[in-house]
């Protein structure tokens, strides 16, 4: 076994090489955290392979998890939740629509819609449409963010069909526990792009604990490439370049949490987390801008939206327990309630002063979760854990609108969309010799439409009507098997079927006459593959591999539809809708290593290729979007002097493709190369200070066609903990 263990490091440390160790591998039982030493809440976490939950938190398998720290998130610069996915393997970033100027994450090909995102355990949904944006998620008051792929466990409730990401938050270690870091960003012009700040403070004893968590993100916008290289209609530019026009942003959050520890094996817990945010949507560079520019000499594209979020706002309150039943059973429990409260607001034109005409609307969203869970495990048979859940919430959605604010202040009639999810899950584990372990899971997914109302607008009034009401259910099956090599080193295969309910947006929404509804549409299924290894191949060097391959039927994607317009025969009418468009295969392959080559100095990194293909019979031009086929991460931590610590970091990517915001057209975005750089020097135990730079050589590159990333950037940064 050991010549084999080494024949393979040799094969794969080939392949590697240029990678180097993963920032966020996957982690081990036996490399699990300590929560009393990281500050990790673990009743929020998601277990990983093999690890004991006499602490409490999601018990269900998780595979294939890589998590990036708190500590990651500060070392990289990543200060808000679609920055810090991209230091994960098998994860990219990528534009969600550019007038929502919206951020999205695809796990190995699968989308937020997809893979579900957590914090602490608790599901974060907006139960109409559930387009989060990730950059309105900050980072810097975080314990760590977790990432599950492919394999995402039945007991954690619906919607896994392609991942999982859990923010945990945190949790005192000693009796005052406090504290702080503030980052300042420039532009490649000297001049103020953001700063973004954080606190922590906490109070751990014998039975019970406390704890605050402040974080907030103010940015004027971020500055471009200064080889950006303008666009014009009639002469105007639709971006000069320097700061980017319109793309101020504010975020803030709180978390307060308190809880109850009676004896060594229980934990009962209550937070309460407050977010507030406001942001603004750049224009697209390659699109005539209304009162701003000149129309395209063509025609097409047509002018932009003009639109802003004055708010977006999440409030939710959890509970979250673990009691230990007896030496060998346990029962868990949560119980949460979610608001988001959004308005979206448009204007007649680029100039953002008049709203007057059909085109200005506010539209306020006003939505509503909650729900719970409850989770049986017991180990009473020798050799076997056995485990159930039940999940159930009902998500609430109550949209008003108001017709060109500036000469109208009647609203339209209020409608009412509303839904109940249900998963009854089962998951066995069986210990069948000290290093071997199989698993199974089954769960039966329930979906239930109560409302389905919509406004009909007559011209002079508004009323209401409501969509067919159409349930759904499915069930889900999962088996995986867990070998142990040693102390650090496991082997897994398993195999997944899950399916995805499509939302009350991809099924109603008309997207303010752009669209067709589709209550018929059908919910998507993914059956997951993979085979997976890691293990420390020698001191110091640890590697890891995994292929995967996953199965997708009946993808749900936006299509062109034509009509004939019913006024006037001759005229043709073309919509978007959502629609099942047929199958898809999403394979690949992650590498990951991490090598400690001396007491001073360490390399890491990894590597994914993913191919995604969608055989669409009725329409073959359609094209992946939002993944590249190859990505990696290589990094360097060398203490170059007692107290100083360098990183250097290099972020590479393919090209990939992405769409215009009526989904038919696609654009091939170039890949890129950034390189990175941060030095921070500890002052004493407690303080430490820092400067650096991201995209050093002001690479000039965008991942969605129209919308630039930013240049270069530097900052400065200090945190001080007691």
């Amino acid at each position: 076994m050991r010549y084999i263990r080494s024949r393979i490091a040799v094969s794969l440390g080939a392949l590697v090489a240029a990678c180097g160790p993963a920032l966020s591998q996957a982690v081990p039982a036996s490399a699990a955290p300590d929560a009393s030493e990281t500050g990790v809440f673990q009743l929020g976490e998601i277990s990983v392979i093999g690890t004991d939950r006499a602490a409490g938190g999601t018990s269900g398998q998780a595979l294939s998890q890589d998590r990036a720290t708190a500590q990651d998130m500060y070392v990289f610069n990543r200060a808000s939740l679609d920055d810090a996915l991209t230091l994960v393997p098998g994860v990219h970033v990528d534009g969600f629509g550019g007038s929502r100027n919206e951020k999205v994450a695809y796990i190995r090909g699968f989308d937020l819609f997809q893979a579900p995102l957590s914090i602490d355990g608790v599901r974060v949904y907006l139960p109409y449409d559930n387009r989060l944006d990730l950059g309105r998620f900050i980072t810097p008051d975080l314990a760590a963010v977790e990432v599950q792929k492919g394999y995402v466990s039945v007991l954690n409730g619906p919607g896994g069909m392609g991942g999982a990401i859990n923010l945990v938050t945190r949790k005192p270690t000693k009796a005052l526990d406090f504290s702080a870091q503030e980052t300042i960003d420039f532009g490649n012009t000297g001049k103020l792009a953001s700063h973004v700040g954080a606190a922590s403070l906490g109070t751990l004893q014998e039975k019970f604990y406390l704890q605050a968590n402040a974080g907030y993100r103010s940015s004027d916008g971020f500055f471009l490439s200064r080889r950006f290289d303008p666009v014009s209609f009639g002469g105007v530019e639709t971006e000069n370049g320097g700061r980017r026009d319109h793309a101020e942003t504010r975020d803030w959050r709180v978390n307060l949490k308190a809880g109850v520890t009676p004896n060594d094996t229980d934990e009962y817990s209550i937070s309460y987390t407050k977010q507030e945010g406001r942001k603004e949507a750049p224009f697209s560079t390659e699109e005539p801008i209304r009162g701003v520019t000149g129309p395209s000499p063509t025609g097409t594209p047509s002018f932009q939206r003009s639109w802003e979020w004055p708010k977006w706002d999440y409030e939710s309150v959890y509970f979250l327990s673990h009691t230990a039943l007896g030496e060998k059973s346990y029962v868990n429990g949560k119980l949460f309630y979610n608001k988001l409260n959004n308005l979206l607001s448009a204007y007649d034109d680029g100039t953002f002063t008049t709203r007057a005409t059909g085109r200005s609307f506010d539209s306020y969203y006003d939505e509503t979760g909650y729900g719970g869970s409850v989770e049986l495990g017991t180990e009473l048979i020798p050799m076997n854990t056995l485990k159930g859940a039940f999940h159930w919430r009902r998500d609430v959605h109550e949209p008003r609108n108001l017709a060109s604010p500036g000469v109208n202040s009647v609203f339209d009639a209020e409608a009412e969309q509303s839904e109940d999810t249900m998963s009854f899950a089962l998951e066995n584990t069986f210990h069948a010799t000290e290093r071997l372990d199989l698993v199974a899971g089954l769960s039966y997914d329930r979906r239930v439409l109560d409302k389905a109302e919509y406004v009909v607008d007559s011209g002079a009034d508004s009323y209401l009507r409501e969509y067919d009401k159409k349930n759904d259910g499915a069930w889900n099956w999962q088996a995986a098997a867990i070998y142990k090599l040693s102390e650090a080193g496991r082997v897994h295969a398993s195999v997944s079927d899950r399916t995805r309910f499509p939302t009350l947006w991809e099924r109603f929404s008309t997207r303010f006459g752009d669209a067709l509804p589709n209550p018929g549409l059908e919910a998507e299924r993914a059956q997951n593959w993979e085979m997976g290894w890691t293990d420390m191949v020698r001191p110091g060097l640890t590697l890891g591999a995994t292929a995967f391959y996953s199965d997708v039927k009946d993808v749900i994607q936006g299509v062109t539809v034509t009509m004939t317009d019913p006024t006037d025969p001759t005229q043709e009418l073309v919509y978007n809708q959502n629609q099942n468009v047929g199958d898809g295969d999403y394979y690949g392959v992650e590498l990951k290593a991490e090598w400690t080559a001396t007491d001073t100095l360490a390399f890491g990194g990894h590597y994914t290729y993913l191919r995604r293909k969608i055989d669409a019979p009725e329409n073959p031009e359609i094209k992946p979007v939002g993944t590249p086929r190859h990505s990696a991460l290589l990094y360097a931590k060398w203490r170059a002097y007692e107290g100083l610590d360098l990183t250097p970091s290099v972020e590479l990517s393919s090209s990939r493709y992405s769409t215009n915001r009526s989904e038919n057209a696609y654009d091939k975005n170039g890949g890129f190369v950034l390189v990175n750089m941060s030095a921070d020097y500890a002052f004493t135990e407690n303080f430490s200070a820092g400067v650096g730079v991201r995209n050093l050589f002001d690479k000039n590159y965008a991942v969605q066609y129209g919308y630039p990333e930013a240049g270069r950037t530097l900052f400065a940064r200090a945190k001080a903990t007691f």
